[in-house]
């Protein structure tokens, strides 16, 4: 059988999105499904593009190959739904967010160009006609379903995977740091855990890892000079898998700042590690894993209080300890593994 996993990407960028989809088809060779990842070059800017972007998901054709039918198509991402397929499944990893709950917030952009409302009303009009063609339609997580609710009015069901390499991920005895790998970007708020650095009294340092734009580097580099934190707040850069999965293992918990995550590896990859994570209010996905008090802490994104809760794990391990063990046990619980996710999709 045939499977054609179809997506986008912003050339010489790798992210979740693009670990998802490898994944994907890496769990699906090995149950000897013959699967390629098929991915459209992306980009949102000017604004106009977007409805380049959209004809082009519309008008690709992955019904066969070189005179062989291709048996079914996972579509993952906007605007590769939009393709036409007899046996389409999508498994949404989000919509093109700036026209829905980014609109309007100080994370959006497409509401500041002067053709912005039309882009918007075009995506969610095409979103509505051609989502509801798959035969299922799942989302990475509730958050992503509910958005699809909120907005469209189009169910979906939460289909949870595990985190690239989750087998290798285990846990050491803690040290004296709070660990963040993800891209470094003002929707992550690592803004909030340097500030938080200011305010921490155990001797808890920050370690900082992930790539980021010029503007982002210079704003956390101008906190870290303005405030003397250098001392306190380490910036790793690119880390391997490897020096990933071992600060995961030797850190003593885990910050996720993500403002509305849409899933978040980083939970996943925190609470196989057996690290407790904390997060804010208004993290969206992984709120779907931390429990406050319990597997970690849910938080306003102020930093005072963050560190306030530093300093609580610092001063009581067996809390962390106890935390992690309890994140852990909880994705056990929620059966997240691949046997269960393919099953699902090629139903």
């Amino acid at each position: 059988m045939k499977i054609a996993i179809a997506t986008v990407q912003v050339p010489f960028f790798t992210g979740g999105a693009e670990i998802h989809a490898d994944l994907l088809k890496t769990q699906l060779r090995q149950r000897g499904y013959q699967a390629e990842v098929v991915s459209l070059p992306y980009k949102w800017y000017p604004s106009e593009v977007l409805l380049n972007s959209m004809i082009m998901g519309r008008m690709m054709d992955l019904t066969e190959v070189n005179g062989e039918k291709i048996d079914i198509v996972i579509a993952l991402k906007f605007p590769a739904y939009f393709l036409k397929h007899p046996h389409k499944v999508v498994w949404l990893l989000h919509q093109h967010r700036q026209a829905y709950d980014l609109w309007g917030t100080k994370f959006g952009d497409l509401d500041k160009h002067p053709n912005g409302e039309f882009i918007r009303r075009t995506i969610i009009e095409h979103d509505n006609q051609y989502l509801p063609e798959a035969r299922r339609i799942f989302t990475n997580s509730r958050n992503t379903a509910g958005r699809l609710k909120k907005y469209n009015n189009i169910e979906a069901v939460p289909l949870y995977h595990p985190p690239i390499n989750y087998d290798k991920l285990h846990c050491r005895e803690s040290e004296d740091f709070v660990f963040y790998p993800s891209r470094i970007d003002r929707m992550k708020r690592q803004r909030v855990l340097v500030e938080a650095a200011r305010y921490i009294k155990s001797g808890i340092k920050i370690y900082l890892a992930g790539g980021c734009a010029e503007t982002e580097r210079a704003y956390i580099n101008d906190l870290i000079s303005r405030h003397h934190l250098e001392d306190r707040v380490k910036l790793l850069g690119f880390i391997s898998e490897e020096e990933k999965i071992d600060y995961y293992s030797r850190c003593l918990a885990v910050y996720f700042g993500a403002y509305d995550e849409d899933y978040g590896y980083i939970t996943l990859e925190s609470f196989f590690s057996k690290k407790p994570v904390i997060v804010h209010l208004d993290a969206g996905g992984p709120l779907e894993f931390v429990e406050h008090l319990k597997s970690g802490f849910v938080l306003p994104d102020d930093p005072e209080q963050v560190a306030a809760h530093i300093d609580l794990l610092a001063g009581n391990r067996d809390l962390a300890k106890a935390m992690g063990d309890e994140g852990h046990q909880s994705l056990i619980d929620k059966n997240i593994n691949w046997d269960h996710v393919i099953s699902s999709l090629i139903l």
